[in-house]
């Protein structure tokens, strides 16, 4: 399983000025979640990305593993009874990553399986877009993985649908 932050986008047209953790609380919208459990022990695949102590002291499991665009203003234009409409959250952001593993799965020509401990390897964990700014109300994007935004975005998912235009 993959866990699925979020993140906000500043935007100019389609080009994208900067991104970070996504938290509109204050507006009493949504925010990415994120933290480290207080159950689940902390992964061996995760033992290289500084997960904190939860907050009882245990070294536990980090969530997100990665984020991707969640605010509903920039958000992905979808189709809901027959009508349009612009979706966002962390809800979205898991059928996108859904979607990208798929896709995978196509072009292998089989299941990719378990990618957890593959994402969090050196050679995989460089590639991703690290998300440094903003907060969950709980923990503080920066640099490396985070429990904001994990290890960050992948540059090879579009950010925003315009981008596959």
């Amino acid at each position: 399983m993959i866990g699925c932050g979020g993140t906000k986008l500043a935007l100019t047209g389609n080009s994208i000025l900067s991104e970070q953790a996504w938290n509109e609380l204050a507006q009493n919208e949504g925010a990415t979640g994120g933290g480290v459990s207080e159950v689940f022990a902390a992964p061996a695949f995760q033992s290289g990305v500084n997960v904190p102590v939860a907050p009882n002291g245990f070294r536990g499991r980090g969530v997100p593993d990665v984020a991707a665009d969640a605010d509903p203003a920039s958000g992905y234009d979808v189709l809901v009874d027959g009508e349009s409409t612009v979706i966002g959250g962390t809800s979205a952001v898991a059928p996108l990553w859904a979607g990208l593993l798929a896709r995978i799965n196509q072009l292998v020509g089989k299941p990719a399986g378990y990618l957890n401990p593959i994402l969090y390897s050196t050679n995989v964990a460089t590639t991703f877009h690290d998300i440094t700014s903003g907060n969950n109300n709980g923990y503080s994007a920066g640099p490396g993985w985070d429990p904001c935004t994990g290890l960050g975005v992948c540059p090879s998912i579009p950010l925003r649908p315009a981008d596959c235009a």
